[in-house]
C-alpha cells in the first residue's frame, strides 16, 4: 500500500513509536511517505527512518513553568499555513493515512475522503478507558485535534477495551542485558524549569539523580547529572535506573513498566490527557502521581521497591499486521493477541 503517515512533532514520545511503527511497515513492503510537523525540522533528532519525509509548520502545544498556556498556544497558530498545507498535500495514489495525533494529514484525509488511521496514545481515550475531569474545551481538543476513522490506541493496560500495548523500541528487549544500578533514577521533565528540578532533587543527596529534558550540554554536579539530548545515553540511563521521575506522557511510563522500574509521575497542568495518565496509573497500581514537585512525595517514593516487569509484546508486529490485512473492523482480534503475549 501507499501510506501518507502523519507525525506530531512536539514530543519526543510520537517521534519514538511512530518510528517503529514506519520501520516495520517499510520492512513489510509499503511505501510511507511522512509528514512531521508541531516542531522545527533543527530541533528534530534522529528521523533519518522517516525519509522520505516532509516537515510542516501545523500546530503546537506552548508551556509555562509546567502549565499549558491555552492563550499562547491559541494566538500561535496559524490558519492560513495550516489551511494551505492541507490543500496543496499532494495524495496522488494514496491507500491509507496514518495519524499520530497529527493535525495536516488527518484534515487531509477527511477533506480527500481517504481512510485513516489512528495511531497512539491519544486514539485510546474514543473508548471506556479512565479520564480525567477537565473542561468541554480539554475533552473536545484531546477528541478532536487529529480525528480517523480507524483507532489504533495504545494504554498500559487494556481496561477490557480494543485498544494495543505500548509500543517499546526495540533495543529495549535485550532485558538479560540489563544491569540496574541501585539509587540510579532517570529524570525527564521537560515542561519543567531547570533551576527548578535542580532545588526539587538536590536535598537527595544518597541518590543520583540523570536529567535530562531543558539541558544545553552534558555536566555533572554532585549528585545530579544533567544530559543533554542522547537517544542512546536515554535508554541507557533508563535501563540503568532503578525507578523513573518524569512528566505524565505516554511512551517514557510505558518503557518504564515494561522494564520494571518505578514511576513518579508529575502530570502537566491543564493538559487532560496528562492528567489523565496519572489518574490511570494511580488506578492501575503501577506507580504514583504528584501534582507538584513535592519533596515529601519524592522521599516516600525512593523509599518503595521496585516492580516486575511488564515484558510488553511488540505491539508493531501486531498494528502492521492489521493495517495490511486491510480488515479494518477486526481490530479487537489483533489488539487481543498482542495482549495475550509476553515477549
Amino acid at each position: 500500500m501507499k501510506i501518507l503517515f502523519g507525525v506530531q512533532g512536539t514530543g519526543n514520545g510520537h517521534i519514538s513509536r511512530s518510528r517503529e511503527l514506519v520501520r516495520k511497515l517499510k520492512a513489510e513492503g509499503h511505501d510511507v511517505e511522512v509528514i512531521i510537523s508541531g516542531r522545527k525540522e533543527a530541533e528534530l533528532k534522529e528521523i533519518e527512518i522517516f525519509a522520505p519525509y516532509r516537515v510542516m509548520k501545523g500546530m503546537t502545544l506552548i508551556t509555562h513553568k509546567g502549565k499549558l498556556d491555552y492563550l499562547n498556544t491559541m494566538f500561535h497558530i496559524d490558519l492560513v499555513s495550516l489551511m494551505s498545507d492541507i490543500m496543496t498535500l499532494d495524495t496522488t495514489g494514496t491507500d491509507l493515512i496514518i495519524t499520530d495525533f497529527e493535525p495536516i494529514t488527518s484534515m487531509t484525509a477527511k477533506l480527500k475522503n481517504i481512510p485513516s488511521m489512528g495511531f497512539g496514545h491519544q486514539y485510546a481515550f474514543q473508548y471506556d478507558i479512565p479520564i480525567a475531569n477537565g473542561t468541554f474545551f480539554e475533552k473536545y481538543a484531546l477528541m478532536n485535534f487529529a480525528p480517523a476513522q480507524y483507532n489504533a490506541g495504545l494504554h498500559w493496560n487494556h481496561f477490557n477495551q480494543p485498544i494495543f500495548p505500548p509500543v517499546i523500541p526495540e533495543t529495549l528487549y535485550a532485558q538479560n542485558a540489563i544491569t540496574v544500578i541501585n539509587g540510579k533514577v532517570l529524570v525527564y521533565l521537560p515542561f519543567e524549569e531547570l533551576e527548578d528540578i535542580s532545588l526539587f532533587l538536590s536535598p537527595f543527596a544518597g541518590y543520583e539523580f540523570f536529567i535530562y529534558g531543558k539541558v544545553p550540554e552534558s555536566r555533572d554536579e554532585g549528585h545530579l547529572h544533567y544530559r543533554s539530548y542522547s537517544r542512546e545515553g536515554f535508554l541507557g540511563d533508563l535501563t540503568e535506573s532503578t525507578g523513573v521521575v518524569c512528566n505524565a506522557g505516554f511512551e517514557l511510563p510505558g518503557e518504564a513498566l515494561h522494564l520494571g522500574k518505578k514511576l513518579l509521575l508529575r502530570p502537566l497542568d491543564g493538559q487532560i490527557e496528562q492528567q489523565s495518565n496519572a489518574l490511570g496509573m494511580v488506578k492501575l497500581g503501577y506507580g504514583m502521581a504528584m501534582d507538584s514537585l513535592d519533596g515529601t512525595v519524592l522521599a516516600d517514593w525512593l523509599q518503595m521497591p521496585g516492580r516486575e516487569p511488564l515484558c510488553y509484546a511488540r505491539s508493531v508486529d501486531y498494528i502492521a499486521e492489521w493495517i495490511g490485512c486491510g480488515h479494518w473492523e477486526e481490530l479487537p482480534k489483533y489488539s487481543a493477541a498482542a495482549w495475550a503475549e509476553r515477549s
